[in-house]
């Protein structure tokens, strides 16, 4: 867009004016009943919402493009907009269209972007959209990364810092950015150390000046938000680069804003180690709020997400990303469960949680005045259950005194005097917009009520007036009537206008009839029209002090949003386990990991029986070597482990009958083949990436899970970097290891070292078909079952058949042959075997009996599925 001397009109003038303040930012200038954009914001937003573009006047002999959408149905369009990345700037008219000379004032009122949402029709319901500030400071080859993030749709105000060389910092700060996952990201104008790196951290970056870093404005910013002389008490005091990147946030939520931030009272630090750290890749292959195809369902947080209010969904949803290391926390939050649970209250909670609205959310848009009327109604109607849930809480911990329900009973007391003022001021159910009428409740306000008065009387005046004039003129159809356009006025017909008195002035001459007015009338009107206007002026000014009264009182609403959402979250988990026969895991200090009978707590609400297995890692057994056929179940085995563990550290309660878990620092996966084209890396290169991550970072308290690590390269190069890299974890990194491989020739590292041992996922192989079994069993697997799993796919009979061939001519020459690989000669097939013989994995006759009987070709799905399952029951008899 050019401004260069260019006769404009007067309110063009104005829009440049207001354009050059935001040059990267589409603005919405507000004109009468639209929104309008112009030149190039015009044609984006026609592109990307696909409004329509025209045009008005013209610049430098080149029509103007316009576009615009109606001011009442402005959210729709700002929703998509900000979901695309864009932020918007909401210009508004503040001056008077009647006494205004030229162009009416306007100015912008709020500015849109993706970290710094409000408004309920913008925000996702079940999750956070955190703004967050990057600040990076150097010294010689050392950086310190300040991070400090903002939701402004709660008021959370979190910081933490960290240090490290320049190698390490980009995978640093991705892991740390998955964990918070802002909307948009601050940083400054002349940092160079990310700029090759940009695309490949998550989040929209947004350039601020870099004089919004200084560290000593930061700390002087935070301490006017706080409302404190020192942040001594905060824990803060060393974190320069922190305080850089906060004096930032606050600086440009607040300009967005267009107001103070009464709603962020509190500061919370958070440290490196806090956490049980989950990398990008663990995040992704655990599936916890997002599948691996990019979807919303089925994921753990779905599963478990049985939130009445989206406050406990959203809290649900942080704790599956934060599980915290201390094991008390979690210790707590499973009594908590066991409460809930115990005074079988789940049900009546849910039942009154459902009835609360988002108070959190409504607490934000109180403090930034722009809560609309409908909030506030559902604010106090919520407010008034809080007494329901007070009882059941009550009764939980009558017999089980836990400190979190105690807790949250405390926040839980009603807020009389807010509730109060509430009840007194507003209608039971007031219209959605101040503008409307229709707010304030009768009998809140005097002067309101007498204005109100003489407008709703106008109805029974303009009966009395009919009458009277009707006997006073004789005219027997003569009617009083109102329309917004003429106002009041006497309807006669034409054929009675000759009794017409003299003092009635004509107004309008219709087809029909002749309207007057008189004196009288006119005077009517002027007061009722006047009293109509000036309600609606008085109703705006008692909305407005009724959004200041409400601003002490908003520590006292997050505390309530915050004991609500905990409640909220705590019963959902409580019904997910009572429903699903989880159990209570129990946290010790001794290094550990028991499961008895666990089961994958998605995959078991998928399929209709799942096979629950055990799962023992010790001090003296730190490595499983997980050998068997692809589809035999290894990679839900170890997924399950990861996620029983997570769980119990979120504290919930998890899918097994027992489990027993010592301290966990980390958790790494590296499970599924995967490139990343755009960022120029092989599968095979995202596959060492990862497996580097996992080496670099994984103590002897981390949990690991290795799937298939070698398999991108040569069969030679894959199995030497597969050994390399399971010796490595066993010997160095000492952590609790889940290992799959196909690679047999590993499955010697136990005959080595005694912390590592063979379990393998048993298969069967009858009459040329594979049966999986999917339950562990100790020792190495006999063979892959690739050819059968082939066949299963579809893959022709004569390409099978030919690479049976293929693969005995491979066989009988392969090192298999040598001493040194006599461990994975293959086992017979049991169409092969004798009735009485016992082969591996202890089937037995009894066994080969049930295998004969399947006869999937005569069953129904349903039949061919129970006799699988039963086989599988007879097959863990065995073990």
């Amino acid at each position: 867009m050019s401004t260069e001397k260019t006769n404009h009109t007067p309110m063009m003038t104005q829009y440049l004016r207001i354009k050059a303040d935001y040059p990267d930012t589409l603005v919405f200038y507000r004109m009468g009943d639209f929104y309008e954009l112009f030149f190039g914001d015009a044609e984006k937003v026609s592109q990307l919402l696909g409004i329509t573009l025209t045009q008005r006047g013209s610049s430098g002999g080149n029509p103007i493009k316009m576009a615009g959408v109606p001011f009442h149905s402005l959210e729709p369009y700002l929703a998509k907009l900000v979901k695309m990345g864009e932020s918007a700037a909401i210009c508004e008219q503040i001056g008077d269209p009647a006494t205004s000379k030229g162009p009416v004032e306007r100015k912008v009122m709020r500015v849109i972007t993706p970290g710094t949402l409000t408004d309920t029709d913008l925000l996702p319901e079940k999750s956070e959209r955190p703004l967050l500030s990057l600040c990076l400071l150097q010294h010689r080859k050392t950086v310190t990364a300040g991070l400090s993030w903002l939701s402004l749709a709660s008021g959370t105000l979190k910081l933490m810092e960290f240090s490290s060389d320049e190698k390490s910092l980009l995978p640093r700060l991705q892991q740390e950015l998955e964990r918070i996952s802002p909307a948009e990201i601050l940083i400054s104008a002349g940092t160079l150390l990310l700029d090759e790196h940009y695309q490949s951290l998550p989040g929209k970056f947004s350039e601020v000046p870099d004089w919004h870093f200084d560290v000593k404005q930061g700390q002087k910013s935070l301490q006017e938000q706080l409302g404190t002389t020192t942040l001594t008490g905060f824990g803060v005091e060393n974190l320069s680069a922190a305080l850089g990147a906060s004096g930032a946030l606050l600086r440009y939520a607040e300009s967005t804003q267009g107001r103070g931030l009464k709603h962020v009272n509190s500061l919370t630090v958070e440290t490196e180690d806090e956490f049980i750290g989950l990398d990008t890749a663990t995040r992704r292959n655990l599936e916890i709020t997002e599948t691996l195809r990019g979807q919303e369902s089925p994921t753990l947080f779905s599963l478990l997400d049985h939130c009445r209010t989206a406050m406990g969904s959203r809290l649900l949803r942080h704790w599956l990303h934060h599980a915290k290391r201390n094991q008390t926390i979690a210790i707590a939050r499973h009594d908590a469960i066991k409460a809930l649970i115990n005074a079988d209250s789940t049900e009546g909670l849910a039942t009154t949680l459902s009835t609360i609205p988002d108070i959190e959310r409504i607490t934000t848009r109180i403090a930034l005045q722009s809560a609309r009327p409908r909030d506030l109604s559902g604010l106090r109607d919520g407010l008034q259950y809080l007494p329901n849930l007070r009882n059941y809480v009550s009764m939980c911990i009558a017999d089980n005194q836990t400190s979190v329900l105690t807790s949250i009973l405390a926040n839980l007391a009603t807020p009389a005097e807010c509730l109060d003022l509430l009840e007194r001021a507003l209608m039971p159910l007031p219209a959605t917009m101040v503008r409307d009428g229709g707010v304030i409740a009768t009998g809140f306000d005097p002067e309101l009520d007498e204005l109100r008065g003489l407008s709703e009387n106008a109805g029974q005046f303009l009966i009395d007036l009919e009458i009277s004039e009707r006997e006073r003129t004789g005219i027997a159809n003569l009617r009083v009537e109102y329309n917004r356009v003429h106002g009041f006025y006497i309807e006669v017909t034409h054929g009675q206008t000759d009794k017409v008195p003299e003092h009635y002035r004509r107004r309008q001459t219709l087809k029909n009839a002749e309207r007057y007015i008189t004196p009288e009338l006119k005077a009517f009107e002027d007061k009722a029209l006047s009293a109509q206007e000036r309600a609606l002026v008085r109703e705006k000014v008692l909305y407005e002090k009724l959004l200041a009264d409400l601003l002490p009182h908003i520590s006292l609403l997050q505390a309530i949003a915050h004991a609500v959402a905990e409640l909220d979250s705590f019963v959902s988990l409580a019904e997910h386990a009572t429903k699903n026969n989880w159990c209570a895991p129990k946290l010790v200090a001794e290094p550990m990991l028991q499961i008895h009978q666990g089961r994958h707590p998605v995959v078991e609400n998928q399929i209709e029986r799942f096979i629950a297995n055990d799962c023992e890692l010790s001090h003296e057994r730190k490595l499983l070597l997980i050998t068997g056929p692809n589809m035999g179940g290894k990679s839900t085995f170890m997924r399950q482990v990861a996620l029983i563990t997570l769980l119990a550290y979120v504290g919930s309660y998890v899918p097994a009958s027992a489990a027993t878990i010592g301290p966990i620092d980390r958790i790494f996966t590296r499970i599924g083949a995967a490139d990343d084209l755009a960022g120029g890396r092989s599968t095979f290169m995202v596959e060492m990436t990862e497996s580097a991550a996992i080496l670099n970072g994984a103590t002897e308290h981390s949990l690991v899970l290795m799937d298939e690590v070698g398999r991108g390269t040569s069969t030679f190069d894959g199995l030497a970097l597969a050994w390399a890299i399971s010796k490595h974890l066993i010997q160095v990194s000492k952590s609790f290891t889940l290992f799959a491989t196909h690679y047999f020739e590993l499955t010697q590292l136990p005959d080595m070292h005694p912390t590592a041992e063979n379990v393998h996922l048993s298969a069967v192989e009858h009459k040329e078909n594979i049966v999986f079994l999917h339950a562990v069993q100790a020792g190495p697997a006999s063979q892959s079952y690739g050819l059968q799993v082939a066949q299963l796919a579809g893959i022709p009979q004569a390409v099978i058949r030919s690479a049976r061939k293929h693969l005995a001519e491979l066989e009988a020459h392969s090192l298999q042959s040598t001493p040194q690989f006599d461990l994975f000669s293959s086992a017979p097939a049991v169409s092969e075997l004798e009735p009485d013989a016992i082969v591996e994995d202890n089937i037995n006759v009894e066994l080969i009996e049930a295998l004969d009987e399947i006869d999937p070709d005569a069953m129904t799905p349903k039949q061919a599925l129970d006799a699988l399952y039963e086989l599988k029951m007879l097959h863990q008899k065995t073990k």
